[in-house]
């Protein structure tokens, strides 16, 4: 027998991007590109190779849940350099292993279930989202962000009785997939409603290091919290990781911050649930905290393939430069389906049909007629896989 909640989440979206090219046969004349994943695939910094090796005999000791003073000092100074936010580091941080881990289990930890909760969470949207409202007995409600609103979330499309029913919401900023940045009315409007109907914000901010203007970073929910003076950030969640800000996705090493009434019993919880990080990846991600260099090198790298990609690209697709994040979010002429399984076999790139990253509301899915395009290998094989697609004949 089976928690029947686990029946309720759905596919991966690489497990059906998997099926749906399981048929497919690549040209024999090209080299594969995938662009699919968001995985980075930038060198992985020095410092935290450094750290990492010169820490393995901490593999021989338990590492607490809270996880270690000197981490949470760590990110509670950048955290500071970053924002401008001063948090305590032992009640406001929570090291955690990685940022889709915590994401996923703070719901299990807040949600009421007995009071008919709903998740409410962005659509498109990482589907982690669903999979935690789903399993802490919620429902999921899907707010859309189309090129109509800008890709902001339509919250005016929320109606009085579900806000009083949501006791989370998600939002994604920078966005995956759309790369949208959120401003600060945006959080403003975000609080009120909190302060209205008493719900928790969780802001998945994994991609804040990811931006092209390095005299001006994306604006975080903390900080937007300190300058609209909520400085005891009730009801406010940031999560973040070192995963694409340094590369080190496999090291699954990334923070949760705010409110401590909700960070103290989150504790309690993550205790049982058995998800310390190791002592050789906490001394491994204060060293790559402590350091911006690679990060600065890595937003360049970045920029550089953003203005080789987006040039070509545009040329068949519908494109449009992100306010952050590696994503491009391309309108398809065709289906979307349709169309990575062409360009997968026409070409050997793969992408990501943006309907698998979204669910129907109102019967339309606000992914479908997209792809997700990650700019994620070497600017060699961006600049091939960009011209590729430059090139790519639906006519035929």
């Amino acid at each position: 027998m089976m928690n029947p909640d686990l029946s309720l989440t759905q596919p991966y979206p690489f497990t059906r991007l998997k099926k749906l090219l399981e048929n497919s046969s690549l040209p024999t004349d090209l080299r594969h590109i995938a662009l699919s994943i968001g995985e980075p695939k930038h060198d992985v910094p020095a410092v935290v190779l450094e750290a990492l090796t010169s820490n393995l005999s901490l593999l021989g000791k338990y590492p607490t849940t809270s996880g270690s003073l000197k981490l949470k000092e760590a990110i509670a100074n950048w955290i500071q350099r970053r924002y401008g936010v001063t948090l305590d580091p032992n009640s406001q941080i929570l090291p955690c292993s990685g940022s889709r881990e915590a994401l996923f289990s703070i719901v299990q930890a807040t949600v009421d279930r007995t009071k008919n909760p709903i998740v409410a969470m962005p659509a498109p949207f990482y589907q982690i989202y669903e999979g935690a409202s789903f399993m802490s007995g919620a429902q999921p409600l899907y707010i859309a962000c189309t090129a109509e609103t800008g890709f902001a979330l339509d919250l005016d499309s929320v109606s009085d009785a579900e806000w009083k029913r949501v006791q989370f919401l998600f939002v994604c900023s920078p966005s995956n997939p759309t790369g949208k940045v959120l401003k600060l009315e945006d959080w403003k409007k975000l609080f009120e409603l909190s302060d209205r109907y008493g719900f928790i914000i969780g802001s998945d901010e994994c991609y804040s290091e990811i931006y092209f203007d390095e005299s001006q970073p994306p604006l975080g929910a903390l900080e937007a919290c300190r300058l609209l003076g909520r400085d005891s950030f009730h009801n406010i969640l940031v999560f973040s990781s070192l995963s694409k800000r340094s590369n080190v996705p496999g090291m699954r090493s990334g923070f949760v911050a705010g409110d401590a009434s909700i960070l103290k019993p989150y504790l309690l919880y993550r205790t049982y649930q058995g998800c310390a990080m190791s002592g050789v990846f906490q001394e491994a991600s204060i060293a790559a905290w402590n350091d911006e260099a690679h990060v600065i090198e890595n937003r360049r790298l970045y920029r550089e393939k953003f203005e080789t990609a987006l040039p070509l690209i545009s040329k068949t697709l519908d494109v449009q430069m992100p306010d952050a994040s590696f994503y491009l979010w391309a309108k398809t002429p065709i289906d979307d389906e349709l169309y990575a399984k062409r360009l997968y076999e026409e070409k050997a790139i793969t992408v990501l049909p943006g309907s698998y990253l979204s669910r129907e509301i109102n019967g339309v899915n606000p992914g479908k007629g997209y792809v997700r395009i990650a700019l994620v290998a070497t600017t060699d094989e961006v600049r091939e896989a960009s011209q590729r697609i430059s090139e790519f004949d639906l006519t035929r």
